[in-house]
């Protein structure tokens, strides 16, 4: 019984490490995605707009 806990315990953290992963090179991925645009497109950055005054930034990273 032990060793089922022990493969059960295992098996979520690789699990949880295989989410974990996927995700990250999900969100690294998009911003290379965006440099490329930028660099295509000869931009000096991306422009987001403010919701309080409205106006547009370049966005920080």
């Amino acid at each position: 019984m032990p060793q089922l806990i022990f493969f059960a315990l295992v098996g979520f953290a690789a699990f949880y490490g295989y989410r974990s992963f996927k995700k990250e090179a999900q969100r690294v991925s998009e911003r290379v995605r965006e440099a490329e645009k930028e660099v295509q497109n000869r931009a000096q950055g991306t422009l987001v707009q403010d919701p309080e005054t409205g106006e547009y930034r370049l966005r920080e990273d």
